[in-house]
């Protein structure tokens, strides 16, 4: 359970005290630091490498969609808040803020923050941003996060209906944002810690276009700017003079590296290559566990492994044929079997516990697989699928070792238990991601990481007209139920939702991610968040 204030909301009243809890934080002086003990002896040499597991489709945040480009952009950009090592919220761009009723809030930015071209940043910058993502030229993955949390004509402007001007975010002055909601918004201002609500630098944006990720025209506000970009290879971060923290920063140089071949990242990691890995191979995590132990970082996380049907695609437009398939994938043969690394198996959509709600799971998980696969072979039968005829599905997953052995099982459970013939399709993420958005598959391999903590932020994507809907799944009921809970943060109306969800079957929940780094014993400051990022603000190197 995350320990955000936010995330202990039970009604409209307790709404009005955390915001007022809000304003107390706002003028706090707390931030992400990297708080080196007395008498620690730091390295001469303060650089670390880090494995990103894959190539990064953007480094836009208007125009990112995953941890591959987050767990970067956090380093590179700051936003108007931030959140804690215990998980609360914290200032960062904006020193403080204030609201009223829940529904309109002004920020007040830092004086001293500054671009990385040692330009100031500035309410404009802020507001061009908030404005970008919305655009419907910008195309963005996130472009439904505003509307998502409820300001003013988001989904007008996303339809193209409204002008980005008419987004209810505006400057008062070169240091102070006003953004007004529609409805006071539970967990608003978790979501504007997102990197997606990175600021961006608009005379930068309007000069150089697309090309302005490129590294000689990069600018950012955070505490690393990029230095380096060679597709494949390494994205190299260096340290950002400007940032108006950077007294607190140690860390000089950081380098990603996209291996998404977990024995590759092991193996460079025992070179000495790598600082912090992904953890290494699972089959491997005994060996792992009793050499490396001390190294060996395992943390539960807020993120979900799913497969998506696409219901354009027949015959997963038949809800029978949707849960056969979801009832006869056995979880624990996936993560006792192919995974070991303490992952839980998923029966439903939702992290328990997110939020501080746990909910009912559906009465199937209660179920032995053997009962999971005798409903299932029924209701194969009953759309129509059987021995003479049997299902045939083409399984797309991205291209890394992990995904590749979760489908191999999954089809064999398929082949084995319901006779369905499937033909795996491997592409790399980028690739796959635009599949997704084309609606070019007929179950695909996806996860989805909370953006805040709250039960909203893994329902939305079910919600009609999401960006990030990739199923073409629609359900006005779970609609209702689902934009009902975002307001009352009433268990009873998230449990609702979920059952809609669980009977219509729109993705198959597989399991709960850990977050497993492998981190050098020299490497301090760690800190592992619920969504599995680590800042590399937080870090230093000692001597060794």
């Amino acid at each position: 359970m995350k320990k955000m204030l936010v995330g202990i909301i039970k009604n409209k009243t307790t709404k009005i005290l955390t915001c007022s809890i809000s304003l107390i934080l706002g003028n706090m002086t707390l931030s992400y630091a990297a708080v080196v003990p007395p008498n620690v002896q730091l390295a001469d040499k303060q650089e670390i490498t880090r494995n990103n597991f894959s190539e990064p489709g953007s480094l836009d945040p208007q125009k990112s969609d995953g941890s591959s480009e987050f767990d970067i952009l956090q380093d590179f950009f700051e936003r108007l808040v931030d959140i804690d090592k215990d998980e609360n919220i914290i200032p960062a761009l904006a020193e403080s803020w204030e609201n009223k009723e829940g529904k309109t809030w002004i920020f007040h930015l830092r004086k001293e923050a500054k671009w990385s071209d040692g330009t100031p940043v500035t309410a404009h910058d802020v507001v061009f941003s908030f404005r970008r993502l919305v655009t419907p030229d910008t195309i963005s993955p996130y472009g439904s996060y505003l509307s998502q949390a409820k300001i003013i004509n988001a989904d007008e402007v996303l339809s193209g209906k409204k002008k980005p001007e008419e987004l209810g975010v505006r400057a008062l002055d070169d240091a102070t944002v006003e953004i007004t909601l529609e409805r006071p918004k539970a967990g608003f201002l978790q979501m504007m810690a997102h990197a997606a609500m990175s600021p961006i630098n608009e005379k930068v944006i309007k000069k150089y276009g697309i090309k302005w990720t490129q590294p000689q025209h990069f600018v950012s506000n955070g505490p690393f700017k990029l230095s380096e970009w060679v597709v494949n290879e390494k994205i190299v971060g260096v340290r950002n003079p400007h940032y108006w923290d950077d007294k607190n920063t140690v860390i000089n140089k950081v380098t990603y590296l996209p291996l998404s071949d977990y024995k590759a990242d092991f193996n460079r990691y025992l070179t000495g290559e790598i600082d912090i890995s992904n953890g290494g191979p699972p089959e491997f995590l005994p060996l792992i566990k009793e050499k490396y132990g001390d190294q060996l970082h395992i943390r539960p996380v807020t993120t979900v492994y799913y497969y998506l049907f696409n219901f354009e695609k027949p015959p997963f437009d038949d809800v029978r044929v949707r849960q056969a398939l979801a009832l006869a994938v056995d979880r624990n043969i996936i993560t006792d079997k192919v995974l070991g690394n303490g992952q839980k198996p998923a029966y439903d959509v939702v992290t328990p516990g997110i939020g501080g709600i746990y909910l009912k799971h559906p009465d199937y998980a209660s179920w032995t697989q053997e009962q999971r696969t005798a409903k299932a072979e029924a209701l194969l039968n009953e759309a129509g699928f059987n021995e003479k005829n049997p299902l045939k599905l083409t399984l797309l997953y991205n291209t890394a070792d992990t995904h590749k052995k979760i489908a191999i099982a999954a089809s064999s459970i398929w082949r084995k238990n319901l006779g369905v013939k499937v033909t795996l399709q491997n592409q790399e993420t980028k690739t796959q991601t635009d599949s997704m958005a084309q609606g070019n598959f007929e179950i695909t391999r996806y996860a989805w990481s909370a953006d805040y903590n709250n039960a909203t932020s893994f329902l939305d994507i079910f919600m009609s007209g999401n960006t990030n809907n990739h199923m073409r799944y629609q359900n006005k009921e779970f609609d209702k139920w689902a934009l009902k809970a975002d307001e009352t943060n009433d268990p009873a109306d998230y449990q609702r939702a979920i059952d809609i969800l669980n009977q219509d079957m729109p993705a198959i929940p597989v399991y709960y991610y850990v977050r497993v780094k492998l981190i050098k014993p020299y490497v301090k400051g760690v800190n592992i968040d619920s969504k599995g990022i680590i800042r590399t603000k937080d870090l230093y190197v000692i001597k060794h």
